[in-house]
């Protein structure tokens, strides 16, 4: 068995950061664990902030809420952003937590801020005038989101591919319209879901200036009807799936030229209701008394 006598035991830190630790080692680690790890000493907590200055990619989801206070501190240097998901901020992030992290990362292409309540225009504003590459933006069920904020980042978001609008009630068709004469041409997928202000006339404009368009989600939007279904059907050869749930004013005989294109659409026909409404009429058969 070889001595190892005089030999010297190599510490954690004495290995290469930027070969060894920061690629092979903190990229594996939670970013809960990194927390508690810079807590260690100085040295660690320097370790741990060079990892998080180079970070591509965040998501709040992998801290927990009890951790939340420290997501000023995980972000404070990174400057190498592209994928920023929030979402689980919601209860309390406000544009000055995020504004300044917005703005030391101009190559986000990816922003989810769903249910994010207590932010307004001012963050859009930062992300249009400073993430110029921007693809993907989930604004869900953000009440604060209107038509001002919108044409921001029609504007100024010329890489724009999918949007997430769901719930953003201020929203009319005149801001919809504005998006897709500005921004459709680069649109593959659009959430409009549970906004009663959106109708035909922005489904229409949408069709006319979004020829990529793929998804497109108009669920429970109560004006939308058969004539912007139609439009789409003409004028989007690459859509592929639908949602029309509770738009009541959506007649099968429009979807009819969309199904037999084969795209995804979450109404099934009338004639397939009526089958299901047959079987379950069929097993309850043995139960009813016929006899008069």
């Amino acid at each position: 068995v070889p001595s190892t006598e005089g030999a010297e035991r190599v510490k954690l830190l004495d290995l290469p950061w930027e070969d060894v630790l920061l690629p092979h080692v903190l990229s594996r680690v939670p970013l809960c664990q990194l927390l508690r790890l810079q807590r260690v000493s100085r040295a660690f907590r320097a370790l741990v902030q060079l990892h998080l200055a180079g970070l591509r990619r965040f998501d709040a989801a992998q801290v927990g809420r009890r951790y939340a206070a420290a997501l000023a501190w995980l972000l404070r240097d990174a400057e190498r952003l592209q994928e920023l998901a929030l979402a689980p901020c919601h209860e309390w992030l406000s544009d000055e937590d995020l504004v300044p992290v917005l703005a030391r990362n101009p190559q986000l292409r990816s922003v989810a801020l769903a249910g994010c309540g207590q932010l307004s225009r001012r963050t859009l504003g930062a992300l249009a005038e400073g993430c110029p590459r921007l693809q993907r933006l989930s604004l869900a069920h953000c009440d604060w989101v209107d038509g001002l904020a919108l044409r921001g980042l029609a504007d100024r978001c010329p890489a724009l591919e999918e949007l997430d609008l769901t719930a953003c009630r201020q929203l009319k068709d005149e801001a919809i319209v504005y998006l897709a004469q500005r921004r459709g041409a680069g649109l593959r997928s659009l959430s409009l879901a549970v906004n009663a202000n959106v109708g035909d006339a922005a489904v229409q404009e949408l069709a006319r200036n979004c020829p990529e368009l793929e998804h497109l989600d108009l669920t429970g939007c109560l004006r939308v009807g058969s004539d912007g279904v139609r439009t789409l059907a003409e004028y989007c050869p690459a859509l592929r799936s639908l949602r029309v749930r509770h738009c009541h004013h959506v007649a099968e005989p429009s979807l009819s030229r969309l199904r037999k294109r084969g795209v995804d659409i979450d109404v099934e026909p009338p004639l397939h209701q009526a089958l299901v409404l047959l079987q379950d009429m069929a097993g309850f058969a043995p139960f009813v008394n016929l006899q008069v």
